[in-house]
């Protein structure tokens, strides 16, 4: 039997430890707690303002999917796509949402986007085939260890000095936790955190005058 192609050092650690590492600090689920509450909090907010959920919904207006993801404080049930941007997008509308300081810095409840709407895909999936959903300390679990990947990857890589996007860390965080909760072996969850890392990061032009825009809240 062939043995899977190696890849980056950093990403056979990223997959290995979203694969196998166990969270046992109660400190960290409790913090998580806490912040999935706040991230929440700051989304439902955010649906006061037009325009933020003028961006919200399906691609095709009246689209429902079946067994699709719920977008917190709207009637819209999306593939899990689509409701990743419409998460992220109200939660980071605001720009209230938790704040990580480092060489980079960040958002790191950004991650939730891609969390919540893969958790909730999977729950709803799992139901209709008469199987036991996620339960929220999978969530608190999946938070932690994508709060933990862009955390330490923001420690000393500073993308902002070379004019690049923080949240290319969100994007390596999110495929990284999001591949491993939809089962992806090794390979798969490899191959993810590649493909986040080769799609690269937009310039932060957006987030600074005279060019901010809109996209500062829902780039992530």
């Amino acid at each position: 039997m062939t043995e899977p192609r190696r890849m980056d050092a950093v990403i056979e650690e990223i997959s290995d430890y979203v694969l196998h590492q166990e969270i046992d600090s109660s400190e960290a689920f409790a913090t998580a707690g806490h912040v999935l509450l706040d991230t929440i909090g700051c989304g439902i907010l955010a649906l006061s303002y037009p325009e933020c959920t003028k961006l919200l919904g399906p691609i095709v207006p009246g689209t429902s999917v079946p067994n699709g993801s719920r977008v917190p404080g709207t009637p819209f049930v999306l593939d899990p796509v689509t409701a990743a941007f419409n998460i992220g997008c109200i939660n980071r509308w605001l720009d209230y949402n938790d704040t990580w300081l480092a060489a980079e810095w960040g958002h790191p409840s950004d991650n939730l986007g891609g969390i919540l709407a893969c958790a909730d895909y999977i729950s709803r999936v799992r139901i209709s085939e008469g199987k036991e959903p996620l339960i929220v300390r999978d969530v608190l679990c999946a938070m932690i260890k994508a709060h933990e990947i862009q955390g330490i990857l923001a420690l000393e890589n500073s993308l902002n000095r070379v004019g690049l996007d923080h949240v290319l860390f969100v994007k390596v965080a999110t495929a990284a936790v999001c591949a491993q909760m939809l089962g992806g072996s090794k390979e798969e969850i490899n191959n993810a955190v590649s493909h986040a890392w080769i799609d690269n990061s937009s310039l932060r032009t957006y987030r600074h005058a005279p060019n901010t825009g809109s996209r500062k809240s829902w780039a992530a």
